[in-house]
């Protein structure tokens, strides 16, 4: 699929990418509409791959999110329930508290603002530092 990032089959495990409703292209590999949603499976997979959650937990938490009333009927908030799922997950087992998650995301926030179109975001572009 032209224009969209896809992540090498090798890399993720086998479970994350057999996740229910995950865009996949012909050859079954992960496709990706926008970078940041290729970086949160990929911190994803490797937060399972160091043994922070199993994939029940990791399945239990993605569940909860695809399966909340209003969701987009064309599935296209799927990595928003991704990224939602990691974040409940990685709060609930204490790997970050809610504050800290709140702070860092109004701080990308602001350095997204505050970075040129076409560059790469970094927190040290948030004028708040």
């Amino acid at each position: 699929m032209p224009g969209r990032a896809i992540l090498n089959a090798h890399e993720p495990s086998t479970l994350l990418t057999g996740s229910p409703e995950l865009p996949k292209s012909l050859e079954g590999d992960p496709v990706f509409a926008e970078p940041w949603q290729a970086e949160a499976f990929a911190m994803t997979v490797r937060l399972h791959e160091k043994g922070v959650f199993s994939w029940s937990e990791w399945a239990e938490a993605l569940s909860r999110e695809l399966y909340q009333p209003g969701r987009c009927a064309d599935g296209s908030d799927y990595f928003d329930c991704w990224v939602a799922a990691l974040s409940r997950l990685v709060t609930e087992l204490s790997i970050t508290s809610e504050a800290q998650l709140d702070h860092l995301t109004r701080s990308w926030q602001r350095a997204a603002e505050a970075t040129p179109h076409g560059q790469p975001i970094l927190l040290e572009n948030d004028p708040a530092l």
